[in-house]
């Protein structure tokens, strides 16, 4: 699905304008990276958590070259679906 899409199903199901869709999903996202850029948990009751978590340095082997190089640590942003969206999907 793509952005558009998504939009134009959210503005179906709402009774909205595309353009209002637009601007709350726009919103939504702006207010989601936010708060993961300052370090917090977003918990969305029913449909999962947003979180940054730490990821390790590691070894890891060029391709190319089988050179073993050192992958840096990194903060990566990890998605927790919750049970109830889980058992949806099955």
């Amino acid at each position: 699905m793509t952005k558009a899409e998504l939009i134009a199903r959210a503005a179906e199901k709402a009774g909205v304008s595309k353009k209002q869709a637009d601007r709350c999903l726009k919103a939504f996202i702006e207010v989601i990276v936010d708060a993961l850029q300052k370090g917090e948990k977003i918990a969305i009751p029913g449909f999962g958590i947003f979180q940054v978590k730490e990821r390790a340095a590691r070894k890891g082997r060029n391709p190319r070259t089988g050179e073993i190089i050192t992958i840096p640590a990194r903060k990566v942003v990890h998605f927790k679906p919750a049970k109830q969206l889980r058992e949806l999907i099955k």
